[in-house]
């Protein structure tokens, strides 16, 4: 990576003007009050019933009571509005969607939630996602998640941010093991250890976790660490941490609905499915209080990230006669045997304009499979095997300075700060014609790669990233009980493309974006129990390498593994009213509110090809995300119950022409302005229940339901929905003495079987050799079956 002056000054004069990063926790108690970090870097925190907008919190002890084993799995049956697609059957690779925007590791979703981890930005550089995998779970002090288009969480903050606080040796002094079987081969262990002699602190912790997993051929295998060194002072503190993972995972994706129901819902459609993740991450925080009203914090950090993808696919070549001198494809029978990409419809008589030669990487243009390799017979190539490498390395800063001066005789408290950050990407890809083993005795679906590539589909990308952002928030207390807060934020993103290689010069481009993102609101304490807020807020979303890089409704890429030229896409622009009250009185915890985001030139993908997975990124105009949230707790004596519901109307708010290839009613559909944005359920319920049942002995159950959703490639709502589900899962620790607990969680308690997403496809060609009659064109994600997980823990 070639970091040259334009990259280095502006790093080192930002370091120098800040610090580092704050070191205070997401959530602190003081004296019964919520203290809340409202910036990416924390900072000095302020009370939660003064921030104009929902706020979720939990902390490490609520972590380890749920037994979750990631974040997304907490967040999944303990936050309102917060669901999960299980795009792929890993669960290292969930979709989280919180009141329908999306943090995903899959490229091919419109990623909308930003997401920090110590106050650095957490989302790739490459496609906005979130790799779940990264961080180990009992790692994480604190989670805050907040609702809206806050500005001052910088791009992709359109419908949420998700804050999380790691753990250091001061606030978490001691030691821990634990270690877990469960079905499906599943084996965990984990281990951390903390402390501190009143000055320096140390933390370490590391992950290992591995099972077959319940869908066949599913194996997974997660390593993780993460260590941290603090100093604390008498007016400032500074922390080092170091991250670091090893991981493998398998996550076959969705299947055909006629195969689940005849083969088992363990069945997967082709593979392999596979992604590794290779982490390192190096981060400097700091802070320190100037005088009693002025603290300034600050970081940097420095992190590598690769992630490899190897697919096994259905092919959509075509087996085709072509003429040697100019590989143009001619009448059937009357030329050399090879492939070509088919562009016309099925049925339809010959036209050679229907039919584009492959040109085999390495050869020349005009050889034909036959020349090439004789004994291959096209018709037997009906496989593809494909593969990608993304290697990001990134480094950033970022700053802040609060000063807690009274404005007017007014409690004030203004925050200024910026950030820059740079990544380096380099992308490849490549796909392989590989057999389909759908005919043999394995007949397990998998590819088996011949080691002839086609040269189109090669791609070498280089792509350079930087994202400056400057932001202000004030919060000033214009009464005893009323609080104003107004920011804003000025980002400026540019994006430098180079494609390399020949077949890839249409993807080289620069491009900039840049907007300044406002927002207002008030909170009112209107009484000691009962608090009311209202807020205005803008945020937006610059179109990321990966979409800019698949955006030619011509030429649709396969992805992860495919890009073509990049026509402009224009960033998505959100805009958020939120209104709401919440209180606690008489032992009740309670809140209602009302929500209104309206997406403004929303980019989703087109499932404009053959595959599933096949298609390009556009602008469709507004989309629009409202609803209710309501949610309760309740405490009594020795047992806690929490209950959320929340209502969503997702829909599309500018027609468009909606392109699925498998749609069964036509590849392209109208959709009118008022149709349901697929995949998104309206109606989201929620129960938690803990109970103290002796000092040893403490149980708890979760019920969720979600309702009803479209399948993706139905934007126009013609066709029947995926169903809606609940689910009960149980959980349980007893306590053998101070040190020790046994522990045990029982997911899916009655076996419901169910789907939490459902796309189009095309599965004849595949199933047609092993099974009769399955040309369904409905695809669904399977949930999980029931299972279970024992486990001790000692703390010491």
């Amino acid at each position: 990576m070639n970091f040259d002056n334009r990259y280095w000054l502006p790093i080192i004069a930002g370091a120098l003007s800040c610090g580092g990063v704050v070191n205070a926790a997401d959530v602190t108690k003081l004296e019964g009050v919520n203290v809340i970090g409202t910036t990416p870097i924390h900072g000095v925190g302020i009370e939660k019933n003064r921030v104009a907008a929902a706020v979720q919190t939990a902390t490490s002890t609520d972590i380890e009571k749920s037994q979750a084993l990631n974040i997304a799995e907490h967040l999944r049956y303990n936050f309102s509005s917060v669901t999960i697609n299980e795009a792929v059957n890993n669960p290292y690779q969930p979709d989280v969607q919180y009141r329908g925007f999306t943090a995903s590791p899959l490229l091919g979703l419109p990623q909308g939630l930003s997401v920090y981890v110590n106050g650095i930005r957490f989302n790739e550089p490459f496609g906005d996602t979130v790799n779940w995998d990264l961080l180990p779970e009992g790692s994480i002090d604190s989670i805050n998640l907040f609702a809206g288009s806050n500005p001052v969480f910088g791009q992709n903050t359109l419908g949420g941010a998700l804050s999380i606080k790691t753990k250091n040796g001061f606030d978490n002094a001691g030691s821990q093991v634990e270690s877990s079987l469960g079905s499906d081969g599943r084996f965990n262990v984990e281990a951390q250890t903390g402390g501190n002699d009143g000055e320096f602190g140390y933390y370490v912790i590391g992950n290992y976790f591995e099972e077959d997993g319940w869908r066949e051929h599913s194996p997974t295998e997660v390593q993780q660490a993460l260590a941290n060194l603090s100093w604390r002072g008498e007016n400032g503190n500074i922390e080092l941490t170091a991250a670091a993972n090893n991981n493998t995972m398998i996550g076959n994706g969705a299947a055909p609905i006629d195969l689940l129901d005849t083969a088992g819902r363990e069945s997967i459609y082709t593979q392999p499915d596979q992604t590794e993740t290779r982490l390192s991450l190096l981060a400097l925080s700091a802070d320190t209080w100037l005088d009693d009203d002025t603290q300034l914090a600050g970081n940097f950090y420095y992190r590598r990230n690769k992630v490899n993808t190897l697919n096994g696919d259905d092919s959509d070549y075509e087996e085709c006669d072509v003429n040697a001198a100019n590989t143009t494809a001619v009448a059937p029978g009357t030329g050399i045997e090879s492939l070509c990409e088919f562009e016309g419809e099925e049925g339809d008589p010959f036209d050679a304009n229907d039919f584009e030669a492959i040109e085999f990487a390495g050869y020349d243009e005009a050889d034909a499979l036959e020349d090439i390799n004789p004994s291959l017979d096209p018709d037997d190539l009906d496989g593809t095997l494909n593969t990608s490498e993304t290697k990001m390395e990134s480094l950033g800063l970022a700053s802040q300075i609060t000063f807690l001066n009274d404005w007017n005789g007014k409690e004030n408290q203004l925050t200024l700060g910026g950030s820059y950050d740079y990544a380096d990407i380099d992308f490849k890809s490549d796909t392989e014609f590989a057999v389909l083993r759908n005919d043999t005795a394995e007949d397990d679906r998998g590819v088996t790669g011949v080691g002839l590539y086609d040269a189109e589909s090669s791609v070498r990308l280089e792509t350079e990233v930087q994202n400056i952002g400057l932001f202000l928030t004030d919060t000033v207390a214009l009464n005893d009980q009323l609080d104003l807060t107004f920011s804003g934020r000025y980002n400026y993103t540019r994006i430098k493309m180079e494609g390399i290689g020949e077949n890839n010069l249409d993807l080289t481009g620069n491009h900039t974006f840049k907007r300044l993102n406002p927002a207002i609101g008030l909170a009112y304490q209107a009484t000691e129990k009962v608090n009311y807020y209202g807020s205005y807020s803008e945020s937006s979303r610059a179109p990321t390498p990966a979409e800019l890089s698949c955006a030619d409704p011509d030429d649709p890429c396969k992805l992860p593994n495919g890009f073509v030229s990049d026509p402009p896409l224009e960033q998505v622009v959100a805009k958020t009213f939120e209104a709401g009250v919440r209180g606690n009185t008489q032992g009740y915890g309670w809140s209602a509110g009302v929500f209104h985001t309206m997406n403004h030139d929303d980019i989703i993908f087109q499932n404009a090809g053959g595959l599933t997975s096949e298609g390009y990124f556009d602008n469709v105009g507004k989309t629009r995300r409202m609803g209710i949230e309501l949610a309760a707790q309740k405490h009594y004596r020795n047992l806690n119950v929490a209950l959320s519901y929340t209502y969503m109307d997702a829909t599309f708010q500018t027609a468009f022409d909606s392109v699925s290839n498998n749609n069964p009613l036509g590849d392209t559909r109208s959709v009118e302005k008022g149709d349901n944005i697929p995949g998104l359920p309206q109606h989201n319920l929620k129960l938690v229940a803990d109970w103290a049942v002796s000092p040893q002995l403490d149980l708890g159950a979760e019920v969720s339901y979600q309702s009803s959703q479209y399948y993706r490639g139905d934007e126009a709502n013609e066709n029947e929905k995926v169903d809606g589900f609940a689910l009960l899962n149980l959980r349980g620790v007893y306590k053998l003495n101070k040190t020790v607990d046994l522990f045990a969680r029982i997911d899916n308690v009655f076996d419901k079987e169910y789907e939490t997403f459902g796309i189009y496809g095309e599965s004849d060609e595949v199933l047609e050799d092993a099974y009769t009659g399955m040309d369904d064109h409905r695809f669904v994600g399977p949930g999980k079956p029931r299972s279970g997980v024992i486990g001790i823990r000692a703390k010491f």
